[in-house]
């Protein structure tokens, strides 16, 4: 059920505070594990302190200006203008209101504006992950492939795609 919210708003410029919004965000959703938020927040930090130069682009969703969702993504070294989103996660409690369909749309337009011929995600494919597959179908994107016991045994990585 989508909702409508009072201020919502976008930003591209990583700031300190993203480490703590991205933390509860992702502890929100009660998909990750602790040392996956690690890497999450590795990523934040080194936007930080490297810049864009680092490869690592994000977007930010705020809702009266609280950090509510976020995505980062970079393009693919060795491709031709494709991508990679590496993380794209709605606090917990807002899930299922449009916003990661806004902020995805947000990526997507960005990547455009870059040139970008196609987005590539992975995700696991354990059951747990059904409705995150089912947000990323709603989406246009199409699984191409599956590599069986990747992140564990039967966890296995599917990944999606969408040409631009």
């Amino acid at each position: 059920m989508k909702q409508e919210f009072k201020s919502v708003g976008f930003r591209k410029m990583v700031v300190p505070s993203d480490v703590m919004n991205v933390t509860q965000i992702l502890k929100s959703t009660g998909y990750f594990k602790p040392y996956e938020i690690d890497v999450a927040i590795e990523l934040i930090e080194e936007r930080l302190k490297n810049g864009e130069g680092c490869g690592y682009l994000f977007y930010f969703l705020e809702i009266e200006g609280r950090t509510v969702a976020y995505g980062c993504y970079g393009e693919i070294p060795c491709t031709v203008k494709n991508y990679d989103l590496y993380w794209l996660a709605v606090d917990g409690n807002l899930r299922g209101k449009g916003l990661g369909t806004l902020l995805l749309a947000k990526i997507e337009s960005e990547i455009k504006s870059h040139s970008g011929r196609g987005i590539y995600i992975e995700t696991s494919n354990k059951e747990q992950y059904t409705s995150t597959i089912a947000f990323y179908q709603n989406c246009n994107y199409r699984q191409i492939a599956v590599f069986e016991d990747f992140y564990d045994l039967n966890d296995n990585k599917a990944v999606f795609y969408k040409k631009l």
